[in-house]
């Protein structure tokens, strides 16, 4: 549906919120949410280590191009719907498992390909007050509280993409009725 051209891939090395290292400090964090969407692996771990479950993980198995280490496989559930989302994409059925997960409940949804990029349609399609957690390599993992203001980011980026964003923000918008 959607794929990241090379010129916009440098757009994605500044974090989109603040920078934790403990998980503990991120949940009690102002902006945590609920609902929290878990964006990858080792933040998964992470946050299922200090007891929350986040309302919607979403994994690959692996970290940085390769397989996770046993310790965190260790750690993850197996998944509760599984899609296919080629590298540096975003495809439909990845953008409807996210809406779908956050009108179902606590939902880990496997990726069969990779999850980079499932931050933004997240931001999209939580409803404001929500709360996006992704990994930010070699620095921790990033909180981004759902707000008008992430959204437009999201929405900025995502626009950047080339296929059919009329199409992917449709699918988002039916998440949350605030989201435009």
């Amino acid at each position: 549906m959607l794929e990241l051209p090379d010129d916009l891939r440098g757009a994605f090395k500044e974090p989109l919120g603040p920078v934790f290292t403990d998980a503990d400090a991120l949940l009690a964090a102002d902006g945590a949410g609920p609902p929290l969407i878990a964006v990858g692996d080792v933040v998964t771990a992470h946050l299922l280590d200090t007891g929350y479950r986040p309302d919607v993980a979403v994994i690959d198995g692996r970290t940085e191009r390769e397989r996770v280490a046993d310790d965190v496989a260790r750690v993850l559930p197996d998944p509760d719907v599984e899609v296919v989302n080629p590298p540096a994409t975003l495809s439909r059925d990845l953008l409807e498992a996210l809406v779908d997960a956050l009108d179902d409940g606590p939902t880990v949804v496997g990726v069969d390909g990779e999850e980079d990029l499932a931050t933004l349609p997240a931001i999209l399609a939580a409803p404001l007050g929500g709360a996006v957690v992704y990994g930010q390599p070699g620095e921790g993992m990033v909180l981004v509280p759902v707000t008008d203001e992430s959204r437009a980011v999201a929405r900025d980026l995502l626009s950047r993409m080339t296929g059919d964003t009329d199409a992917a923000l449709e699918i988002l918008a039916e998440g949350d009725s605030g989201a435009s």
